[in-house]
């Protein structure tokens, strides 16, 4: 018994220790976005300790009443069936999941991940591509490219146009809220804004093979626009550049561990030509991708809902793969 209760403890301080490591983002926003996730959290939270809680104190309570030891407590060996109890058991229930089922909902449009965030400022475009194993990151407007660093204004809308050179993945800043898939041959948005200033971790939130786990980035928030100017100016200041489809080939082989890389030009459009080599592979293959299935096939691991609103968005980038890339 002494041994066993030895073992008990120290497993509890091992979790304690390995808890102890975790880093709860998820509860600290620093996104418009993230701010209403984590309302989102707190309030479905909230309503189902209404039936947990209540389930805990009675568990305890009627442990504790009909113990064997208690002579005094009633004793009824025939009863079976209580009307009273059946009805709060599928009362509650159902009514904590109508309002959740409501909340979600309304909030599931509200966060569309397609849905520009209303702003006074000029938002920041970036198209990002996932490749083995790293971000590729291109400014269009700026004419530059970065691999596993962006920055962008706080206080300002980045519009996130995002694709595969590969296998599918999944783009995922937790501080500012947002995570959504990367699918070759296709086109996914995602709308973020930082609310302060600082440095953010993102990383592929999906396994995409052996060297995922090193698909990590900074997203730079700066304090101002001069900030972000002041970065742009360094990008530029890159004696590297990417100016063709090969020099992208070569950046995009697969590799780990990849070091953050400024390229101080970019080739016009190549964000969409990336797109399109996919869609003509498909052509020249005579098996033309069914979006519609496909991409829902691609999001049955149980994301959330803001997952499933960006594959139906997505559907119509395939259709039009041949035509060119979205915008």
């Amino acid at each position: 018994m002494n041994y066993k209760k030895s073992i008990g403890a120290i497993s509890l301080v091992v979790a304690a220790l390995l808890l102890g490591g975790c880093d709860m983002v998820l509860m600290d926003p620093k996104g418009a976005v993230g701010v209403k996730q984590k309302e989102l959290i707190l309030i479905a939270i909230g309503l189902m300790l209404l039936v947990v809680i209540p389930v805990i104190f009675m568990a305890i309570i009627f442990a504790v009443k009909y113990r064997e030891s208690n002579k005094s407590a009633t004793y009824r060996p025939n009863w079976a069936h209580s009307n009273k109890i059946e009805l709060v058991c599928w009362t509650v229930p159902i009514i904590i999941i109508i309002i959740l089922g409501a909340i979600t909902w309304k909030t599931t449009h509200e966060l569309d991940p397609y849905q520009p965030l209303v702003s006074d400022q000029e938002p920041v475009t970036i198209q990002v591509i996932s490749a083995d194993w790293k971000w590729i990151f291109i400014y269009p407007d700026q004419g530059i490219a970065t691999v596993n660093e962006i920055a962008f204004p706080a206080g300002v809308p980045v519009n996130f146009k995002i694709t595969s050179d590969s296998v599918m993945n999944s783009f995922f800043i937790p501080s500012l809220g947002g995570q959504i898939y990367a699918m070759a041959g296709m086109q996914t948005k995602l709308h973020l804004i930082a609310n302060e200033p600082g440095t953010y971790k993102g990383f592929s939130a999906s396994y995409s093979g052996h060297g995922f786990s090193d698909m990590k980035f900074n997203a730079i928030a700066t304090a101002d626009r001069q900030g972000f100017d002041e970065w742009v100016q360094k990008v530029k200041a890159s004696p590297k550049t990417m100016d063709t489809m090969q020099a992208f080939d070569e950046v995009a082989k697969p590799s780990m561990n990849v070091p953050v890389t400024y390229f101080s030009s970019v080739k016009p459009k190549l964000y969409e030509d990336i797109i399109m080599k996919f869609g003509h592979e498909h052509h020249k293959g005579h098996a033309p991708v069914d979006a519609n299935n496909e991409a829902n096939h691609s999001m049955h691991m149980g994301n959330t809902a803001q997952a499933q609103e960006s594959t139906g968005h997505s559907m119509h980038m395939s259709h039009n793969a041949h035509a060119g890339a979205e915008e």
